[in-house]
């Protein structure tokens, strides 16, 4: 089984899940940033450092690839 899917409904599927990811990345970074967990704020938000770094990373590449789609 196959499906077609013209041109710009495909990039427009792609553009909505990075847009969606890249949000969702932000959202953990900006309630971290917030509120971060530490020894003076026990009840804080924690984010290993790897994911610190990780999603910095990955919101800057969602960011490139949205505007090659044109998003």
């Amino acid at each position: 089984m196959s499906i077609e899917l013209p041109q710009e409904v495909a990039d427009g599927i792609t553009v909505a899940n990075l847009k969606d990811w890249r949000n969702y990345l932000q959202s953990e970074l900006d309630a971290w940033e917030a509120n971060p967990k530490n020894e003076l704020n026990p009840n804080g938000v924690w984010m290993h450092p790897e994911d610190v770094v990780g999603n910095k990373k990955y919101i800057a590449a969602c960011d490139l690839l949205i505007k090659a789609f044109g998003g």
